[in-house]
């Protein structure tokens, strides 16, 4: 289950702590972005409400990335649990060329997806959070082991929204995705059920 801003600033680590009592495992989608310091104590943080993967920032420098790291292996050791893993967010699904030339990156997007996702991989990060249009070349870079996370996946017919570099379920996967994140295609329709069905159907067939 993914647990993003809006609902863990709502209702802070205890959600995370409940789905976790519900044998649920965590994506805690907080994008975690500041200096070293603090990021090394909210990754700790996040690991002992017991996040099974956090995301943080790639932008956020080597540096920041090994402080996560760095935190979420000191909380491993304080439980006796496994350790949180960390994926790195590239550039986030709902940005494009104009978008990034608008913040002063120049670099053709794919560009700046691989050269976040190597910095943060050499850091210490586990994986990358990425579109699944990037999600192949992710996989040939970082190698079989990385962890690639696509948001922005949409079913065929599904309003796109703010996202802009989308594809289907199937396709992430086909792609190279490690896990998917599915969220107003599910939580933004009538039948919530239905539409979960639907999209485990589709990745069954």
């Amino acid at each position: 289950m993914k647990v993003g801003m809006t609902l863990f600033f709502r209702e802070g680590p205890d959600v995370v702590r409940e789905m976790r009592d519900r044998g649920l495992k965590v994506f805690l989608d907080l994008k975690v972005f500041d200096i070293p310091f603090q990021v090394h104590g909210a990754a700790r943080s996040a690991a002992l409400s017991g996040a099974d993967i956090l995301s943080i920032h790639g932008l956020g420098s080597s540096a920041m990335v090994a402080e996560a790291r760095s935190g979420v292996e000191e909380a491993a050791a304080a439980t006796g649990a496994d350790r949180t893993r960390l994926v790195a967010i590239s550039v986030l699904t709902s940005m494009g060329q104009d978008t990034l030339a608008e913040i002063g990156i120049e670099r053709p997007l794919g560009e700046e997806v691989a050269r976040l996702a190597s910095l943060s991989v050499r850091a210490g990060a586990d994986g990358i959070v990425c579109s699944p249009q990037e999600a192949a070349d992710m996989r040939a870079l970082l190698g079989s082991d990385a962890l690639i996370v696509t948001p922005g996946v949409r079913p065929a017919g599904a309003a796109v929204g703010d996202q802009r570099r989308v594809a289907t379920p199937s396709a992430a996967i086909a792609s190279g995705a490690s896990k998917i994140v599915v969220g107003r295609p599910v939580t933004g329709v009538g039948d919530v059920c239905g539409a979960f069905e639907s999209i485990v159907a589709e990745l069954r067939a």
